[in-house]
């Protein structure tokens, strides 16, 4: 995860810097539906151990500023995700004598504040499968996974396709029924994150 976030980081300073470029006369998508993931998707096969992440989106612009979507997601930890960037960031002496498989659904409202400057709110319901080293389960629990975002959407090739760079504020205020080793864990650190980096891609129809 240290190379996704290392990527993703490169990527928006890279996308930030044709912010000029853009129509003066910005409307958000001129297409009604899009279809879209999170772009370091692609490399979860490449590290070792994977994140197991996927995501698909499928988002309806119900007005030039506004859109909804509906994002399905799966993703696997290793350790407490409220560890900080810096040198507990992904840490090995605090991960979990296991892991956790999180499969979930959540809906997303996205504003165009300036341009393609944009805010959007998620909020994700998961199911957590909580796994021993072998990956076999231990037991399940319950995710509420909120994030707040803020981002610029780029559009290329007539506006069919988009890249939008982001950074976001993560929160989960409800987390069940974790196994006692690994609630240790999870209570040495904060139920949320400052600085998670995004890069959202897709094309729109």
């Amino acid at each position: 995860m240290k190379i996704i976030s290392k990527v993703i980081l490169i990527a928006i300073v890279f996308f930030s810097s044709a912010i000029c470029a853009q129509d003066e006369k910005f409307r958000g998508f001129e297409k009604k539906h899009y279809i879209g993931t999170q772009a370091f998707m692609v490399l979860t096969p490449l590290l070792d151990p994977s994140p197991e992440y996927f995501q698909l989106n499928y988002g309806y612009r119900y007005t030039s500023r506004d859109e909804l979507s509906v994002e399905l997601i799966t993703w696997r930890t290793s350790g407490p995700i409220g560890r900080p960037f810096g040198p507990d960031f992904e840490d090995e002496a605090s991960d979990f004598p296991g892991d956790i498989k999180s499969t979930g659904i959540g809906l997303a409202y996205k504003r165009f504040l300036w341009k393609g400057l944009y805010g959007q709110i998620h909020s994700t319901a998961f199911k957590q499968t909580y796994r021993n080293p072998a990956e076999e389960t231990i037991q399940t629990g319950f995710m509420l996974f909120n994030t707040l975002r803020l981002g610029y959407h780029f559009k290329f090739f007539k506006n069919r396709l988009f890249v939008a760079p982001s950074i976001a504020v993560t929160h989960w205020p409800i987390l069940t029924n974790m196994p006692e080793a690994f609630q240790r864990e999870e209570d040495k650190w904060a139920n949320y994150f400052v600085g998670e980096p995004g890069l959202h891609i897709g094309f729109t129809f």
